[in-house]
């Protein structure tokens, strides 16, 4: 992949490609030795001698108990209480073997063998949902105490250990003292397995999330020094890697920035509760960390308080997001820009555009990337007009058709993805030609390309917006430019503007704009130029687990020798407030 766009502006105002630190580069070959030494070893860890390398411990109590402040769902707690398990976009009902279910997905056995679903059970509260904690923790135990795959695979041991230990007061602080024994044994065993084994060609968000449940481990369980300081000497050693300048995460999707600010957020709570010099140091960087990551999440928060969908995102739960940006405490405005990240925020009166100015992430850590380059969102208050079409990371029928340029609001050329879309990551990737904007009185403008269409097509994708000071008048121009090429004429573009599933559409008397009516308030009408209009169907997938239909303004054109361009404006009818 080329590049990543990203750096400070130069002395005419214009972006500047940022340097990527030199341990960037070497990632990917790091990762796959990491992988394979891993993977090597697993005959090892297969032994029936294996388990007795692991420590025993006799400890009925904690000596430190981590909390998991984060709401669950009730509902799919109450689920998990009658025998429904729905992850990763199946759900099975009393799966049997209750472990290994035939037909499971590999990403529903690892959210099973997590039990991040342990909060939901909490959320549904009661004796019942209390007894049916213990009793899948203790089958686990039973069906798990030598080591195995998928159930002892690197993150999936990290977030049980989290998991089991974050809620400890909910399903075992009351429990038989031959239970807590039993788990907390368990705890230890798999906690020294891990620290052997990490990093085992984990990388971005989910190394972090594995090295939480090694910092938990070591803090909770009385003797667990060193498993506590192999997780915190991951911790900060990721956090150099994957915490850009701006704030950013470098996986560039504000669903997985949103998780490893919280995973942050759960280490530093655990280690403000252990008195050690070292532990005071780690937690110090990591509330540096938090601190620069929070604006940014404000930043990718449309006025709904939920978030954009740009790399694998959904809108998140806005309670569970506010209590993130609450616990990580700093700023409490957003930025307008983050250069490193590759994003923009422009907002004027009610108003919020953000835009994806910035090139994939590194590859090994674009698995969940997106073709989306230019690609933006529209909001007015808490209604959000112009989305893209989000995702579901998890589920094999969308995992590649979102990911594809047309499912976002962006230009398309030639029915060609302006990136490589393949099943680990993307290959030929989209580089930022430029990127700069402006303000000036309340107004704000942006000026990006990006050569994602250059080799294929001789030209170009090139974005310019102006958002009008009231915030009540966005216009665009989107153009493809020939850069020194020849161009294959008479190939046709399509730019598109995906609509949250809320917001009525009707085209026009005449066929040149579209009125739009969100839930409250007045309405929006989105003229254009250059191209000829129409309102197709599309999908939405911003909400996790649900599968909308919406629609979607499709201004179509053809490449011309000299490129094409096509003008466009989103304007308010009245003065009521959305």
């Amino acid at each position: 992949m080329a590049g990543r766009s990203g750096g400070g502006p130069g002395r005419d105002g214009a972006q500047r490609p940022a340097e990527r630190p030199s341990a960037y580069a070497r990632w990917p070959a790091e990762r796959v030795l990491s992988r394979l030494g891993h993977t090597l070893k697993r005959p090892v860890f297969a032994l029936p001698f294996y388990r007795y390398s692991l420590p025993g411990l006799t400890a009925a109590a904690l000596a430190v108990t981590p909390s998991d402040p984060w709401p669950g769902r009730a509902a799919a707690g109450t689920a998990v209480v009658q025998g429904g398990f729905a992850f990763a976009g199946q759900s099975l009902r009393d799966p049997a073997p209750l472990w290994s279910p035939p037909g499971a997905s590999a990403d529903w056995l690892a959210e099973m063998h997590g039990f991040t679903w342990l909060r939901d059970l909490r959320a549904a509260g009661g004796d019942a949902a209390r007894r049916r904690a213990r009793d899948l923790v203790e089958s686990w135990l039973d069906a798990h105490q030598t080591w195995s795959l998928p159930a002892w695979e690197p993150l999936a041991t990290g977030r049980r250990l989290a998991s089991w230990l974050g809620c400890f007061e909910f399903f075992a602080a009351s429990a038989q003292i031959k239970f807590r024994h039993r788990l907390l044994a368990s705890v230890a065993q798999q906690a020294q397995h891990l620290c052997r084994v990490l990093p085992a060609g984990l990388g971005g968000a989910e190394l972090i999330a594995a090295a939480k449940g090694l910092v938990y481990a070591g803090a909770a369980l009385p003797g667990g020094v060193a498993w506590r300081e192999r997780g915190l000497e991951i911790l900060r050693r990721e956090l150099v890697r994957q915490i850009l300048p701006d704030g950013g995460h470098l996986e560039r999707s504000p669903s997985r920035h949103m998780a490893v600010l919280r995973d942050l957020i759960d280490a530093r709570a655990v280690l403000a509760r252990v008195d050690d010099n070292k532990t005071s140091h780690a937690a110090e960087d990591l509330t540096t960390a938090i601190e620069a990551m929070a604006p940014i999440l404000r930043m990718y928060q449309h006025g709904d308080g939920c978030l954009a969908l740009f790399n694998g995102s959904c809108e998140e739960d806005v309670l569970q997001l506010e209590l993130v940006l609450q616990r990580a405490g700093g700023p409490r405005r957003p930025v307008g820009s983050a250069p490193d990240t590759g994003f923009h925020r422009l907002r004027a009166g009610r108003t919020v555009v953000l835009v994806d100015t910035g090139a994939p992430p590194p590859r090994g850590l674009d698995r969940h990337a997106h073709a989306g380059a230019l690609s933006l969102e529209v909001s007015v208050g808490h209604s959000r007009l112009i989305v893209n079409c989000g995702a579901r990371v998890d589920d094999p029928t969308w995992r590649q058709a979102q990911r594809a340029t047309a499912a976002h609001s962006t230009l398309v050329l030639g029915d060609t993805n302006s990136a490589e879309v393949t099943s680990g990551g993307l290959g030929r990737a989209a580089r930022i030609a430029h990127c700069r904007s402006e303000q000036a009185d309340g107004q704000v403008w942006l000026d990006a390309a990006h050569d994602g269409y250059l080799r294929g097509f001789g030209v170009r994708h090139r974005r310019r917006l102006f958002l009008s000071a009231t915030g009540s008048d966005l216009r665009g121009e989107d153009s493809l430019e020939p850069a020194g090429h020849r161009v294959p004429s008479g190939r046709l573009f399509t730019l598109r503007f995906h609509l949250h599933p809320m917001i009525r559409a009707s085209l026009a008397r005449g066929g040149d704009s579209v009125l739009l009516r969100p839930p409250k308030g007045g309405g929006w009408q989105l003229r254009a130029a250059g191209a000829q209009l129409s309102l197709e169907p599309s999908i939405y997938l911003g909400y996790p687990d649900e599968l909308r239909r919406s629609l979607q303004i499709v201004l179509s054109g053809v490449l011309g020798p000299d490129g094409a361009q096509v003008k466009w404006a989103l304007r308010r009818l009245d003065t009521k407030r959305g």
